[in-house]
């Protein structure tokens, strides 16, 4: 009754128009006032500690390092690179845009960041060059979704920070630790590359099918010249992940670097930004981190609230009792996010039912990494269709289309994507095989 009570609050809130953050936190106000003995001082110690967490501080600092290279040449010359390679097959600026989408989401951490940086500059190249503009339009919404696939992605770290400090167990009763950054980060490397793969394949046998054009083979010369050129903007990826694993420091810490050293290659080793526009920069990502911070503040409160009333243990033995095997859960699960995709975005939907959903996926035996993919992969494929798609509103901005346009373009890839999250969800080698192999 309770949980009945406290979701049917949280969507009647929502139903008003009025920002999830700010819905959360008076559903759990409302709720606590009326229905507990939960003192008030308790909620304000947990706006306080909720985001008491070092790995909170990765998010701010992926993002500011994303805007520092949206804004600073680094998008342009990884598309060069990829151009170069690849720009000689069927639909070669399109399989292009593919490639710089997956170099690029392995630098910023954000799929809207992806679809700005490149859609922004390959999209008129492709008009130019005679392919449809719905063509375009579909290969880099669709594709800059691997932004939060591909890490470091800010989505895994908003389910590490959701699922932190949970008490979970496991099918034989043995205690279950949520999954850490660093162990997300390098799982997320395999499903990455095969979607990649994947979408990319989806565009060359479109561009096949219609006879879209072609660029003329570029030599090894142009192609050296080209990765010479971009050489500064992959050595991040390596900086990252490589200092990450190597262990030099942590992911927030590895965040904190990759900020530091967008900004000097977009101001002193690129120089496609002045030190006036740097403050610009900075306000928006103080803009864009204030907000998501926000999300977590009241997430953290929304969790609290659950706890206290014991629905996630309550929920795990309904489930456990209805003799809900690991392979249903998952499809429903895939489902409900789905459909929360629906009318919220990515950010909130893990805040909000990460917490819940984590301490039955252990009960059942779902590892916790493989069932973060998971999650992470419904949020790329949310993000990609109406009404809260927040890439199609991206690429809407950049395209001069409709939303309704945009939706058909993409049901290509989209469906592709789908077919992904099937593999992905009933394949759990694909997600544990790498961190596996590295004793992770």
């Amino acid at each position: 009754m309770n949980a009945a009570i406290i979701f049917g609050l949280l969507v009647a809130l929502m139903l008003t128009g009025m920002p999830i953050s700010i819905a959360l936190g008076l559903t759990v106000l409302t709720f606590v006032f009326a229905l507990t003995t939960v003192p008030i001082e308790a909620v304000a110690l947990k706006l306080f500690t909720g985001i008491e967490n070092f790995e909170i501080m990765a998010i701010p600092f992926f993002i500011l390092s994303g805007n520092f290279l949206t804004h600073g040449g680094v998008a342009r010359r990884m598309i060069d690179f990829a151009t170069s390679m690849i720009g000689h097959w069927p639909g070669g600026l399109g399989l292009a845009g593919v490639m710089a989408c997956a170099l690029f989401a392995a630098v910023s951490g954000s799929s809207p960041a992806t679809v700005v940086a490149i859609g922004s500059i390959i999209l008129p190249a492709m008009v130019a060059q005679g392919f449809p503009k719905r063509f375009g339009a579909g290969v880099i919404t669709t594709s800059g979704a691997l932004g939060i696939l591909i890490p470091p992605s800010i989505v895994m770290v908003m389910y590490c920070v959701a699922t932190s400090g949970s008490i979970v167990m496991g099918p034989g009763g043995e205690r279950v630790s949520s999954a850490s950054v660093g162990q997300m980060f390098i799982a997320g490397v395999v499903p990455g590359l095969i979607l990649a793969t994947m979408l990319g394949v989806t565009t060359w046998w479109r561009a096949w099918k219609n006879d879209y054009p072609r660029l003329p083979r570029a030599t090894w010369a142009e192609r050296l010249a080209a990765l010479r050129k971009s050489f500064w903007g992959l050595s991040l990826i390596v900086l990252v992940l490589g200092g990450i694993y190597g262990g030099f420091f942590t992911p927030t810490e590895a965040a904190a670097v990759s900020a530091v050293y967008a900004f000097i290659i977009a101001v002193f080793v690129y120089r496609d930004m002045g030190l006036r526009d740097v403050p610009k920069v900075l306000l928006a990502s103080a803009n864009m981190s204030a907000m998501l911070l926000y999300i977590i503040t009241n997430a953290v409160l929304f969790s609290f609230v659950m706890t206290s009333e014991q629905i996630p243990q309550a929920m795990v033995g309904w489930i456990t009792d209805a003799g809900v095997g690991w392979v249903t859960f998952l499809l429903l699960v895939n489902v409900l996010l789905l459909v929360a995709g629906n009318v919220m975005e990515p950010s909130s939907i893990v805040l909000i039912t990460a917490p819940i959903l984590f301490p039955i996926a252990a009960k059942l035996g779902i590892d916790p990494v493989h069932f973060g993919i998971m999650i992470v992969v419904n949020m790329e494929v949310g993000m990609c269709h109406p009404p809260v798609g927040l890439n199609l509103y991206v690429a809407s901005g950049i395209t001069r289309m409709g939303i309704t346009e945009l939706t058909v373009a993409v049901w290509p890839w989209l469906l592709t994507m789908l077919v992904f999250l099937a593999i992905v969800t009933y394949i759990p080698a694909i997600s544990l095989w790498l961190p596996r192999l590295l004793g992770m």
